[in-house]
């Protein structure tokens, strides 16, 4: 069996890790990347809304609130920079009953306390300006917030990193692990035990599992990693679903927050087309059909806010799952960002729980991880 020893060792090749990978390699590392499947951004990151995040709706100076807010800045000059298609169109958040326009006001007070720039409650009248077809009562205005073809922004970041010497090696999912808790120097490392038809073993200096979806799996398999570390997991499945033709809306068009999510959302994507969603749906394992029997509870939702929608043109779209860390009827879990400083194994840094803001907070965890390192 062959035995490899690298600097930095990247799990998951998805947009986090991807972004990890080339800032690793741009500071000068030797950097692997393993992926599980065939290609890039194959599960999290190739199943969302597309949507850069302008950082409104996160509890004040928690990591999702920091990294959202300075990602965001930092992938749109990335967008501008590199031609990575991508959209300034900017958000509606409306509300359809009294209680609603009453929320409104808190979700404005988190936003600007989180530094969002532009947010302003705007009126029925000054509403409809924008977009006529819509109902509701009033609506924040966020000018920050966008869209971005995803596939291009990791392809493109993967150009990157290979230009500065990253290697990506696909098929590849990490089987088994152990941590030096000797104290030997003969010791010294991460050994890792890589692939089923043809594995090899792998020392390196510096571990970071962003592995989505798989990172609590993956620490369960690291031998002599502490358990009390190993968080507490869950899945939401979002469904989504599409209309055959244009909706009528030039902005997102988001309801207040729900349990769990923001709610059924109408979003576009580069060619203007809309799709909606993602609901709630939490699973026990990984299942990516889309469950066409939650179409008429899209349809009422959907229609709460644009009660003109043709009926029963939906069509199933796609499915994504979010890596959660807090529950159905928890408060919602920030981002875990796990280091030696909480652990106690040197090299390894483990991302997890790093669901939505984390397209629009990519570059900024890489900065976060690369700091760390």
């Amino acid at each position: 069996m062959e035995h490899y020893s690298v600097d930095c060792v990247v799990v998951g090749a998805g947009v986090i890790g991807i972004a990890i990978a080339r800032q690793l390699a741009l500071q000068g590392r030797e950097v692997w990347v393993l992926e599980a499947a065939s290609e890039i951004g194959s599960e999290t990151s190739s199943r969302n809304s597309e949507v850069i995040h302008a950082g409104i709706y996160y509890p004040q100076d928690s990591l999702k609130a920091r990294l959202c807010v300075s990602g965001r800045r930092k992938l749109y000059s990335y967008c501008e920079q590199m031609a990575v298609p991508h959209k300034r169109c900017g958000k509606l958040i409306v509300a359809t009953n009294e209680q609603q326009v009453e929320t409104l006001g808190a979700i404005l007070k988190k936003g600007q306390a989180n530094g969002v720039e532009g947010l302003e409650i705007i009126n029925q009248p000054q509403l409809l300006a924008l977009e006529p077809q819509l109902n509701a009562l009033a609506a924040i205005w966020s000018p920050e917030t966008g869209i971005i073809d995803s596939h291009q922004l990791m392809v493109q970041l993967q150009a990157d990193a290979e230009a500065a010497g990253a290697q990506f090696v696909f098929n590849s999912p990490v089987v088994s692990g152990e941590v030096n808790v000797s104290g030997k120097s003969s010791d010294a490392g991460i050994k890792l035990l890589v692939g089923q038809n043809e594995p090899f073993k792998l020392t390196t200096q510096c571990l970071v599992n962003s592995a989505g979806l798989n990172a609590v799996e993956l620490l369960k398999s690291i031998k002599h990693f502490p358990e009390a570390h190993i968080p507490r997991f869950f899945m939401a499945k979002g469904n989504y679903f599409s209309l055959p033709r244009k909706a009528p809306f030039n902005h997102l068009i988001y309801p207040v927050p729900e349990e769990g999510g923001l709610g059924v959302h109408l979003t576009l994507d580069m060619a203007g087309q809309a799709r909606f969603g993602p609901d709630v749906e939490w699973i026990n394992k990984k299942h990516y059909p889309v469950d066409s029997t939650r179409m008429n509870g899209f349809e009422g939702a959907i229609q709460r806010y644009w009660p003109t929608m043709p009926q029963g043109e939906l069509q199933p779209a796609y499915a994504g799952i979010r890596p959660k860390l807090s529950g159905p009827g928890e408060p919602a879990a920030d981002f875990m960002i796990q280091d030696e400083t909480v652990h106690g194994v040197q090299g390894l840094i483990n991302l997890m729980g790093i669901e939505s803001p984390g397209l629009t907070s990519c570059l900024a965890l890489a900065d976060e991880v690369s700091g760390r390192v």
